[in-house]
């Protein structure tokens, strides 16, 4: 067969990759991803039934593998989807912000995602749920890696679109009728009904059902899979499926996290029964902090904030990893995760090696999720909101150099930066003593660090076509 363009880059890339993993050990994967499910929602994470909905699913997945408690995000939809497929900060994609000017976004084609890796190196992929990152030609997800897709193409508040009397879908491209839609790999996707309030309630139900399918699938083929479920919930509107509307009797959010840990019950059961748990990572995480929008705002526990800003709040979010007799069970750790991570760590766990040809940001977390290391391979990184470099985290430190209270709230540039500590002051309201000046050296090394390589290698531009290659 004849390579060009893509397919061959990827070869180059993994031409090494299998590296300890006997053939047929590979091991299959499972991520599920909420929708700015807040830190302090889940009952392991001191919410559940005093937020009005039990998650006792969940909670027992948590026992059974690794719960971090620093697990950090960005803080928009598509920049976390984009660090997460990629292995990049957002701002060297061109992925850095929610679609708003541009009427191309999205990941250019140049960039390798984790599907294609996996893919591939013989993994079966799959998406069901929500994208946010393209909807165009050559930017759906089985334009990049997955072979099926079924789901949004963009944000579950475009449900309200079809319910107003003065929406009008003519208007503008990226105003378009919204719709749930379907396709397989480097097919153009089919519209399969308008994604309006009603389809907002049944869709994480459809998109259960779909990874159940998917996972009985299994048992016809050895084949190694990566199923990928970003949810929709709790994104608003918080409109739950009717079979858990009203189930808990304290309103919609105690019925949406009982509908969460329902269907991530449902899935993690049929692992159980098709033979596959024990050779399967299974995540669940979130990809930003709550909502602020009220009624449907969520908590961030002990932090402050929600998504849109540089909080705390906005940044950390639940993550649980399990894969039995690999990852120890109970385990829990504090040390400093980023999204980015995830990609490199879930390659390395694959018997893989992440491409070489370009700038990746996430370390190899597997010593500290195999229970091998205490200790995190990153001490912290630099926060971006949209374009601007809001602060930067190093160990237990965060600086601000722009005050931000809310998603929605003024920002404000600041004569000094601020800098916190956030084990002392976790709610990041009371800047440090002068005294305490000398961490700036520590973050500061980290922003230095960052900006000498986005000279070595240009960020990809907000809004860039395809065909897009990075300068000579």
């Amino acid at each position: 067969m004849i390579m060009t363009g893509k397919s061959f880059l990827l070869s180059c890339c993994l031409s090494i990759c299998f590296v300890s993993l006997a053939e047929g050990e590979e091991p299959n994967i499972v991520l599920i991803l909420m929708d700015n499910l807040g830190y302090g929602e889940l009952g392991v994470y001191g919410g559940g039934e005093l937020r009005g909905g039990a998650t006792p699913r969940i909670d027992e997945l948590a026992a059974q593998g690794l719960r971090l408690t620093n697990f950090n995000t960005e803080a928009q939809c598509t920049p976390s989807r984009s660090a997460l497929m990629t292995g990049r900060h957002p701002i060297r994609s061109g992925t850095h912000t929610i679609p708003r000017e541009t009427e191309v976004y999205g990941l250019v084609q140049w960039e390798i995602t984790l599907a294609e890796i996996l893919k591939e190196a013989g993994y079966d992929t799959a998406i069901y749920g929500k994208w946010h990152l393209g909807h165009s030609e050559g930017r759906w997800p089985t334009n990049q890696g997955f072979d099926k897709w079924y789901g949004i193409a963009n944000s579950t508040d475009e449900s309200f679109w079809t319910t107003r009397s003065t929406y009008k879908p003519d208007s503008h491209i990226l105003a378009a009728e919204p719709h749930i839609l379907r396709s397989v790999a480097n097919r153009e996707p089919e519209k399969v009904k308008v994604y309006d309030r009603e389809a907002r309630r049944l869709i994480d139900g459809e998109i259960s059902e779909l990874a159940i399918d998917f996972i009985k699938a299994r048992d016809k083929t050895s084949k190694p899979f990566f199923l990928f479920l970003p949810m929709t919930m709790p994104h608003y509107p918080i409109d739950p499926h009717p079979d858990f509307d009203g189930i808990t009797g304290n309103g919609f959010w105690g019925d949406a996290l009982v509908q969460m840990d329902s269907y991530t019950g449902q899935i993690l059961d049929q692992l159980e029964a098709s033979g596959i748990a024990d050779n399967t990572i299974f995540i669940f995480a979130s990809e930003n902090g709550p909502e602020h929008l009220k009624p449907w705002h969520g908590w961030a526990g002990p932090w402050r904030g929600t998504y849109f800003t540089a909080l705390e709040g906005g940044l950390r979010t639940p993550f649980i990893i399990r894969w039995p007799g690999k990852i120890p069970a109970g385990a829990v750790s504090n040390e400093i995760v980023h999204i980015t991570d995830i990609f490199t760590t879930l390659i390395v766990l694959a018997g893989l090696d992440t491409p070489s040809d370009r700038i990746i940001d996430g370390v190899d977390q597997a010593q500290l999720f195999l229970g091998e290391s205490e200790t995190s391979n990153r001490e912290g990184f630099p926060v971006y909101v949209g374009p601007r470099l809001q602060a930067v985290k190093w160990r237990d430190w965060k600086f601000h150099f722009l005050k931000q209270d809310s998603g929605a709230g003024e920002i404000i540039q600041m004569g000094l930066p601020m800098s916190y500590n956030i084990k002392l002051d976790p709610k990041e309201e009371n800047p440090v003593t002068p005294i305490d000046t000398w961490v700036r050296w520590n973050t500061f090394g980290i922003i230095t660090k960052h900006r000498k390589s986005l000279e070595l290698e240009p960020p990809i531009p907000l809004g860039a076509p395809d065909p897009w290659e990075p300068e000579k």
